[in-house]
Formats: structure tokens, sequence, C-alpha cells
């Protein structure tokens, strides 16, 4: 096929969703050991709106960001130039987040190479990539479905296999709470059900509760009309409590999740959607409500390649298929992502580049 010679992709000067501009630059050239992917998909992530909005500051990355950053992490393209011995042109793959991270627990240097910050990320129609910051893409799902698994998929993997030995997926027999229905939770949902776990999903909305237990939730509560939820989980569980939760939430939820977790249990902590600080109120030490169940508190940066791949294995075996809410076209990338800001979406947003 022939190559352009000019792209198009997005950039931001992380001032504003508003703010992001289309703008051209010359098709990028793969060096050694590097190929050349024509996007095809892209999924969007809070963590994207977060950064075109100059908002994701809580991480330090050595050398800083890009005045100027093309946001996104997660596409899934096709190989079009291969200096790699491991690729072919051809070849379906998709990106991986933290691009060194390539096994084990994540740390300092890897931070480095996130996509979409530090890194120019993938909100464009050609891309240059590192032979090991890619993997194959399963054959059974479309682009749409596959662009949502790195980090969506991938974080909703590591927090209900992460703290298991490498290839010992398990779940069968769990109780696991997700708060929300966005695309981690959605994710989680459907990884749950496909282990043997029992599932208990919140939601503000009653519409979004009947779409998740179309997809195998096992018992859902509407944290608006039952804003003791955790009192309700204990009921639902025998007040024994839940293995794994999904804390999605942050500032208002996390206190609730210490006191529905089972002794031993993992309280994941993903996001924030509630805020970043405590509001006023019960200061009870963190220290103390760990202590009170026996919790393990973890913080989540995603995994690396080796349990993309293990993931990947595992929805190729259950084929599993992401939700996806809404595909929006490339031109319509701004508008894509003030809707996913907004959060009205169950699911994956996701950008249709070619």
């Amino acid at each position: 096929m022939s190559l352009p010679t000019e792209i198009k992709q997005w950039i931001s000067s992380q001032n504003g969703l508003e703010n992001l501009t289309q703008t051209t630059a010359p098709l990028p050239v793969p060096g050694e050991n590097e190929v050349l992917v024509k996007i095809n998909t892209v999924s969007l992530n809070y963590r994207d709106t977060e950064v075109v909005m100059g908002l994701y500051n809580h991480h330090k990355t050595t050398g800083g960001p890009a005045s100027t950053i093309v946001p996104c992490s997660d596409m899934c393209g096709t190989i079009v130039t291969s200096n790699s011995p491991n690729w072919k042109v051809g070849d379906k793959v998709l990106s991986i987040f933290n691009q060194t991270h390539l096994k084990g627990q994540v740390k300092a240097e890897h931070m480095k190479s996130g996509l979409g910050l530090p890194l120019q990320g993938v909100l464009a129609e050609y891309r240059v990539s590192p032979e090991y910051g890619l993997v194959k893409k399963p054959e059974y799902l479309s682009d749409e479905e596959a662009a949502t698994l790195p980090i969506a998929g991938m974080t909703a993997w590591m927090a209900i296999n992460g703290m298991r030995p490498l290839g010992q997926a398990g779940g069968e027999g769990e109780k696991v709470l997700i708060q929300g229905t966005g695309g981690v939770a959605v994710s989680g949902l459907q990884i749950a059900k496909a282990s043997g776990a029992e599932v208990i999903i919140t939601s503000s909305s009653d519409a979004k509760l009947e779409l998740a237990k179309k997809l195998g939730a096992d018992k859902m509560i509407n944290y608006k009309s039952t804003p003791n939820w955790d009192e309700e989980v204990l009921k639902m569980t025998d007040d024994e409590g839940v293995d794994i939760i999904f804390e999605n939430g942050g500032a208002q939820t996390l206190r609730k999740s210490f006191d529905c977790i089972a002794f031993g249990g993992l309280i994941n902590c993903i996001g924030y959607l509630s805020g970043k600080e405590d509001a006023v109120g019960d200061r009870t030490n963190t220290n103390v409500l760990a202590l009170k169940r026996n919790v393990t508190l973890k913080g989540l940066l995603n995994g690396p390649r080796e349990r993309l791949e293990e993931m990947l294995q595992f929805y190729d075996d259950k084929k599993i298929h992401p939700v996806v809410d809404k595909v929006f076209g490339f031109e319509e990338s701004k508008e894509a992502l003030i809707y996913l800001f907004k959060g009205g979406h169950f699911g994956k947003v996701v950008v249709k580049v070619d």
C-alpha cells in the first residue's frame, strides 16, 4: 500500500477539552527494531480527559510532559512497515500502556514510557512503536472491541488476578463488588463472571443496572436510592462481605468499601470519580480501617505486557466481547472525549480512525 507523506493527529496543550485541536504532521519513520502502525481504532479512558484538561498530575513522570501532546493510549492498528524480526506487515496489534513495563512490578522508570503522557499518544492516523510496545490482537475481536483492552481490560484483570502468580488466574467462588458501570467496571464484570465469581455492582442508574444484569451481574444496588450501600452488600453476603472490591469512587466511597470487604479481602484503588480529597467528617486512620478486617489496600497502575498477554489468552478462551457504548469518527474526537467526561456511558467509548 502507498503511504501518505502527512498524517492527521489531535493535539492538546493540556488546557481543556474544548481546546483539543486537529493538526497535521509528517509521516513518522520507524528506526531499527521499530514498526509503523496504521491506527484503526482508539479507545478513550477517563485518564485521557484529565490529561487534556491538565489535571493528571498525581504521578511524577521524570522529565515532564511535552508542551503539546497527542493524547490517548489505547489503540488497535495494523503494521504497515516493519524493521523488526518479531512483526510483519499486516499484523494486527494492540498498544501496551507503559511501553517499557514488560513484566513484574511497575517501577518509576516505566512511568516515563506511558502513552498519551508523558509520551506522545495514539490519537493519530499513524504512529511508530518499538517492537516491544505491542501485543497481538485476538482475531475474533473487532478492532473497536480490541482497542478497549490495554487499559480498561488490563486494569480489571489485574484487580482480580494481579495478586495471583502469573499463569494462575482465579476467581471461582469469590464475591466481587464493582463500583459503577464505566469501562474498567464493565470489563471487571465480564472477567469476574467468566472466572466463576459472584458479582455485585453499583450504579446511580437503574437502566445501567439492568444492562449489567444482562451481562451476568448477580446483584445490583442503586447507590442513590440506597446510600448506605455498604450495609446492603453485607446483607447480600450474610454479613461476610466481598472478597474483592473495584474501588472506583475514591473520596466518597473508600470508607464504605472498608466496611463491606470480607476479612482478608482486597480493595483495589482504581479511580476517584467522587473526588481526590476526603470530605470533612470521619477521619479514622487508614491503618485502623485496614486492620479492622485484615484488609489489603492495593493501588493499581495497569500491568505489564506479560499479564496483558495472559489476559488476552483468557479472553480468547472464553470468547469475551468487550462492551462498546458508542463509536465516534476521527473528526469527532473532541466530542467523543466530552461525551466520555460527562459519564453517561456504559462500557467503552471508541474513536474509529480509519
